[in-house]
C-alpha cells in the first residue's frame, strides 16, 4: 500500500481505537478527562516544536516559518469566529449510563451542543490532517511517519473524548462512536488534500509545515490547556502534559 495512504489511514484508525472504549465506560471523572486532554496537548506541542517547525526551518528560513505559523494561527482563529462551536461543560463526573434523552432530540439524538461540538472537532482535525499530508509531501523522507505517529497518538484520547461528550448529550452509544469515527475520516481526507497540494506546488511545503504547527499550537493553547485546567486539576493535568511531551519526543527521536 502507498505509504502516504497507509500513514494517513493509520491516524484515522487511531481515532477509531480511541472511540471504541466509549461502548464500555459507564462514567469517568472530570479529572480523568482533564488528564487525557493535557496528555493530548503535550503530544501536539512536541509534534509541532520537535517535528514540524525544525523541518520547516530546514527547508526554508525564519521568515517563511514566521509567516506560516502566523497564518495557521489566524486562519484557525477566523474559523473559530465564523463557525460557532461549544466545548464540554465542567462537571465533576461524566455519566454515560443513560441514553434515554436521545428520544427527545433531533436526528440521531443530536442537539445543538452536539452539532457545535462536532464543528469544533472538525476545526481541530483539519490542520492535523493537513499536517500529515504536507509532511509526506515534503522532501524530508522521515517527516511523514513522525508526524503521522504523533497525530495518531493524540487521536486516541481525542476519539474517546469526542464519543464521550456526545453520549453525555443523550446520543446513543453506537451513533456517538460513528460520529467520532467520522471526525477521523475528515482528517484522512484533509491529509490526502494536503499531500496533493504540496505535490503540485513544492515551494509551498515549508509554509504548509509551519501553518500546521501554528494551527496545532492554537488548538493547544486556546482549547486543550484551558479545558484541562478548568476544574481544579491543574497539577495532574500539568504532569500529564509533560508526560505527553516526553513520550512524543522519545517517539520522534526513535524514528529519526
Amino acid at each position: 500500500m502507498n505509504p502516504i495512504i497507509l500513514g494517513s489511514l493509520a491516524t484515522a484508525v487511531c481515532t477509531v481505537i480511541g472511540a471504541l472504549p466509549a461502548f464500555f465506560f459507564t462514567n469517568i471523572t472530570h479529572r480523568g478527562k482533564d488528564i487525557l486532554l493535557a496528555f493530548t496537548a503535550g503530544i501536539m506541542v512536541a509534534a509541532s516544536i520537535y517535528g514540524l517547525i525544525p523541518s520547516a526551518l530546514k527547508l526554508s528560513n525564519l521568515f517563511t516559518l514566521t509567516v506560516g505559523i502566523l497564518l495557521g494561527t489566524v486562519v484557525l482563529m477566523l474559523l473559530e469566529l465564523i463557525i460557532p462551536h461549544t466545548d464540554p461543560s465542567h462537571e465533576s463526573q461524566v455519566d454515560l449510563s443513560s441514553g434515554s434523552a436521545a428520544a427527545s432530540r433531533g436526528w440521531l439524538g443530536m442537539d445543538r451542543n452536539s452539532l457545535l461540538f462536532l464543528a469544533a472537532m472538525a476545526l481541530h482535525n483539519l490542520p492535523e490532517g493537513l499536517s500529515v499530508g504536507v509532511s509526506y509531501g515534503s522532501s524530508e523522507s522521515q517527516l511523514g511517519p513522525i508526524v503521522a505517529v504523533s497525530i495518531g497518538m493524540q487521536n486516541i484520547p481525542e476519539g474517546f473524548l469526542t464519543a464521550l461528550f456526545l453520549i453525555t448529550q443523550g446520543m446513543r452509544r453506537g451513533y456517538a462512536v460513528l460520529m467520532s469515527v467520522g471526525t477521523g475520516l475528515l482528517e484522512l481526507l484533509a491529509a490526502l488534500v494536503g499531500v496533493s497540494f504540496v505535490a503540485v506546488i513544492d515551494p509551498i511545503v515549508p509554509y504548509g509545515l509551519a501553518f500546521a504547527a501554528g494551527a496545532m499550537l492554537f488548538v493547544v493553547y486556546k482549547e486543550l490547556i484551558p479545558e484541562s485546567h478548568g476544574d481544579g486539576n491543574e497539577r495532574a493535568a500539568t504532569f500529564s502534559f509533560i508526560v505527553g511531551l516526553i513520550v512524543m519526543i522519545a517517539m520522534t527521536h526513535t524514528l529519526t
